[in-house]
């Protein structure tokens, strides 16, 4: 009987050992790319890193300044603002909205209008942020495409959308490139509900809404959760699309939170304060991500 126990013990131990030796590579990777990065950008919140002058040779620990800075810097809450803006516009109302629709009005469609659409849609998430940013410009600039086809049929004089609609522009030039994630993630949670739910539904008398509200939308929960999450923190850290099409600007109208933390770590060389506002954005994530769990009551 203790023989047996001791051997069970030392399979145990042999497994527990075997399953560590495969885990390794990919723990050492997250340590060197993920956890080290992040311990490394709250510390350096706590310091006064530059990038030039006297404080870039004489790194000090300087305890909450970063933060009491922050608190009192009155652009930082203007970025928070537009920070907010953009992801409700551009993420939840954009981007997780119409993608559900894309992909709930391709349900069921031939073959061939569903390569079609899905190709059109997935065309431009593969196309690199900027490339998708000089296309934009192109697009809305003075002498741009849009103009042109607006001067065809009218007599309006051009619109400079990027300096009276600067938030719109950069919006609507996200909801373009990043919808397709969305509608990929609805297509598949979509073609999992069973026919034969919805056609029983059908029968009983209820009608497409309710349908929708009563089935569809309460079986693809979860992928409306896990999708908000991943678009949001996707739309968060959204900085070369903003920065190549307005440069934060005009003024500080599109002055994102990435925006206005590489301004201050890069331009104004205060790298220990742009990491502090780093930590404003991972903490907005958070927020966030609680928010969905808790109002969509999914349990990831």
């Amino acid at each position: 009987m203790a023989q047996a126990s001791v051997a069970r013990k030392n399979k145990k131990i042999s497994d527990n050992m075997k399953t560590s030796a495969f885990l390794s590579p990919a723990l050492i990777v997250l340590l060197i790319f993920f956890i080290t990065p992040m311990i490394l950008t709250i510390v350096f919140s706590f310091t006064n890193l530059a990038l030039t002058g006297s404080q870039a040779s004489n790194l000090e620990f300087i305890g909450f300044e970063n933060f009491v800075r922050m608190f009192q810097d009155s652009n930082l809450y203007n970025a928070i603002a537009l920070t907010l803006v953009f992801v409700l516009f551009s993420a939840i109302l954009g981007q997780c909205l119409l993608g559900f629709l894309l992909a709930f009005f391709m349900k069921g469609k031939h073959p061939s209008v569903r390569r079609f659409v899905g190709i059109s849609v997935i065309a431009a998430w593969v196309t690199p942020e900027i490339v998708v940013a000089f296309c934009w410009v192109v697009f809305l600039g003075d002498s741009g495409t849009l103009n042109n086809i607006i001067a065809y049929f009218s007599s309006i004089p051009p619109i400079a959308f990027l300096f009276e609609y600067p938030m719109v522009s950069v919006v609507v030039a996200n909801i373009w490139r990043g919808t397709a994630f969305s509608m990929m993630a609805f297509q598949t949670a979509l073609d999992d509900i069973p026919v034969e739910i919805e056609e029983a539904a059908t029968i009983d008398g209820a009608s497409r809404w309710k349908s929708v509200t009563s089935i569809t939308i309460p079986m693809v929960k979860g992928t409306f959760t896990t999708n908000l999450m991943l678009v949001t923190l996707q739309t968060l850290g959204v900085f070369t699309l903003i920065f190549a099409m307005t440069g934060g600007g005009p003024g500080n109208r599109t002055m994102a939170l990435p925006v206005y933390m590489y301004q201050q770590a890069f331009v104004s060389y205060q790298l220990g304060y742009g990491t502090a506002i780093s930590l404003v954005i991972l903490l907005i994530g958070a927020v966030f991500s609680l928010i969905y769990m808790k109002f969509l009551r999914v349990k990831i």
